[in-house]
């Protein structure tokens, strides 16, 4: 039986390697990528687009997230953002690997490489949902994620700046707990699932 994952797929450098080196294995990969087009435009998406085709990913799904990422940004403690979209996007994730019938999802996250990337955060992030996450790059350096990019020819696809930070803040809690982002995710109707 053909094992299947969804990868999200940001546009920045760390996702796409996380997502070669889980589909070195033989895993049938679907892309999923959150936009925020009403905000930034369609640079990611097209970005997103080269990826998937230098990795040989036949299947991209395309979610524009810009109105669940400005009532998060706006109705939620700004600090909590990054660990809220994120939580959301998996999510809806889940929603697409039980249609899509996948066995876990993929992300490029990489322990402090930013200030929301915390263990403690990342722990209150898996909260969100009873599904397998993988995150190959979890303990990589920065270099050596730039390096193999570099090898595999998505670096200079991804490189550039991350507009997908444009609604956080500057300084993202870098501690959270479940029992308070439920709070927060209350705020929006999102205690029990999505937006």
């Amino acid at each position: 039986m053909m094992v299947k994952a969804i990868a999200l797929i940001s546009g920045g450098i760390d996702s796409p390697v996380a997502t070669y080196l889980v589909k070195r294995f033989g895993i049938e990969i679907i892309a999923l990528h959150f936009s925020t087009e009403l905000f930034t435009g369609g640079e990611s998406k097209n970005k997103v687009k080269k990826i998937c085709k230098k990795l040989g990913i036949k299947k991209t799904i395309f979610v524009d997230a810009s109105r669940n990422f400005e009532k998060i940004a706006k109705k939620c403690k700004r600090k909590y953002y990054f660990v809220l979209i994120k939580r959301f996007m998996l999510r809806k994730a889940k929603e697409i690997v039980d249609k899509e019938k996948c066995d876990f999802i993929i992300t490029g996250e990489n322990i402090a490489q930013v200030s929301s990337q915390t263990l403690i955060n990342l722990i209150s992030i898996t909260k969100a949902v009873d599904i397998p996450i993988l995150r190959p790059l979890l303990t990589w350096d920065k270099n050596d994620i730039v390096k193999l990019a570099e090898k595999i020819g998505t670096f200079e696809i991804s490189k550039g700046p991350e507009i997908c930070d444009l609604l956080g803040p500057k300084h993202p809690a870098t501690i959270s707990d479940h029992k308070r982002l439920l709070e927060e995710e209350a705020k929006i109707g999102n205690a029990s699932g999505g937006i």
